[in-house]
């Protein structure tokens, strides 16, 4: 099975935000934000779309699909 994997953290912290700034520049919650870094989280496209269209990226370049090694 297939999973998401970011780079949220990555991005956001090079930008000097903070999850909570990320959040609400994007309409979702902190703990939204938690749980995607932390991998726990499939965002939706929408909400991927707007992620990257904030980091100023195509949604590729901030997620990516990682095949499960079974």
């Amino acid at each position: 099975m297939a999973t998401i994997a970011n780079r949220v953290r990555e991005l956001r912290e090079a930008r000097g935000l903070s999850q909570g700034a990320l959040a609400e520049a994007v309409g979702v919650t902190r703990q939204t934000i938690i749980s995607l870094e932390k991998g726990g989280y499939v965002p939706s496209l929408l909400l991927a779309m707007s992620i990257a269209e904030r980091f100023g990226m195509a949604v590729e370049d901030v997620f990516s699909k990682e095949e499960d090694a079974r």
